[in-house]
């Protein structure tokens, strides 16, 4: 069967210390056996790494914040398809998702496909609203609470033990010793990411890593779920390690059962030391950055994907290799000035 010419855009071209998605969900995609296509890389930084990498995309387009609101964002959607017709667009950064989610039947009518969480599922994982999951859906989780003012830090003793998680609604997570710890993250998590700031229960025990991907109707179409073995200071996965946990892969299908999760999803999942019980400790609605190590181990899910986007019968990952290794490494690439230059001034990149 030949390979489909396809263009695929992906967001997220930042690899840092906290590297976005884009990359390794790039990678993943053109190693896909039915791809033979094209990448269009949306970049929200003209440093984004992503964007001068050999083999990474063919063409470039910097975009317009998600806090700019999601039509600004269709509006440049709308040009780059006029210059470079896209197939499938998988946005890869949490923040992405409201705006792709209110113009996805825009997109449709353009002939764009995504693949999306509902709108509904974004916001219950959400953690501000994390609880309702044990309410609605029977789902363990930490007990959690959502503050939008420090006055509110002072009366948590009351309801919790310390230490307790403080973490922002979309990125960050700290571990908080005394109310005054409390206030501190909660000014830095606000300032960045805005309110509220969710406290949550701290719960002791080992701590796991699931990429998964749903179809939306409660089946899992795959997962591979890893023990970080080396973390940034963000607590991001730096190395990883596949494991062999039936009573964690059960707990993982559960949950996407559950929330019948439309699309790809990192699932944070701790086991109680006390009681051996597992406990969903946090759903983000994306790849993790660690995603391109599934196709190492016989899952490639972002591939998935875009046969879901594109309406096409995907079989459910049975197996995955188990007991092998990834560790990302950070190495200085030289680039000419001429590239930088040229997204600087005009916004975009064609490099065929």
């Amino acid at each position: 069967m030949p390979k489909k010419e396809l263009t695929i855009a992906v967001s997220g071209l930042n690899a840092t210390d906290n590297p976005a998605p884009g990359v390794p969900v790039i990678r993943s995609v053109r190693e896909g056996t039915d791809f033979n296509g094209t990448i269009v890389g949306l970049a929200y930084d003209r440093l984004d790494p992503g964007i001068y990498m050999d083999g990474i995309c063919d063409h470039v387009y910097l975009m317009p914040y998600p806090s700019e609101g999601a039509d600004v964002i269709f509006e440049r959607i709308k040009y780059i398809h006029e210059k470079t017709p896209i197939d499938v667009i998988i946005p890869t950064l949490d923040a992405e998702l409201n705006a792709y989610i209110k113009i996805n039947d825009k997109l449709i009518e353009m002939g764009i496909h995504t693949f999306l969480p509902t709108s509904q599922g974004l916001e219950i994982r959400s953690k501000a609203n994390f609880e309702k999951i044990s309410d609605k859906l029977s789902i363990r989780v930490p007990k959690g609470k959502a503050i939008t003012e420090i006055s509110a830090i002072y009366e948590l003793e009351k309801e919790f033990s310390f230490p307790i998680m403080v973490k922002g609604q979309f990125y960050g997570a700290h571990i908080a010793y005394s109310p005054m710890e409390v206030e501190h993250y909660f000014k830095t998590i606000a300032s960045q990411w805005g309110l509220p700031v969710v406290v949550q229960e701290f719960i002791v025990g080992e701590e796991y890593d699931v990429v998964a991907l749903g179809d939306g109707e409660g089946r899992l179409i795959g997962s591979v779920p890893i023990k970080k073995m080396q973390l940034t200071d963000k607590g991001k996965a730096w190395g990883g390690i596949t494991i062999h946990d039936p009573k964690l892969d059960e707990f993982v299908k559960f949950v996407i059962k559950a929330l019948k999760w439309r699309g790809p999803c990192e699932v944070e999942v701790i086991k109680n030391r006390n009681n051996d019980q597992y406990y969903l400790i946090e759903i983000n609605p994306r790849f993790p950055a660690w995603v391109y190590f599934s196709v190492g181990v016989g899952q490639n899910l972002p591939a998935a994907v875009v046969s879901l986007a594109l309406g096409n019968k995907v079989d459910e990952f049975t197996t995955y290799k188990i007991g092998a290794m990834f560790l990302r490494n950070s190495i200085d690439m030289i680039y000419s000035m001429d590239e930088y230059q040229e997204i600087t001034t005009a916004g975009e990149i064609h490099k065929e």
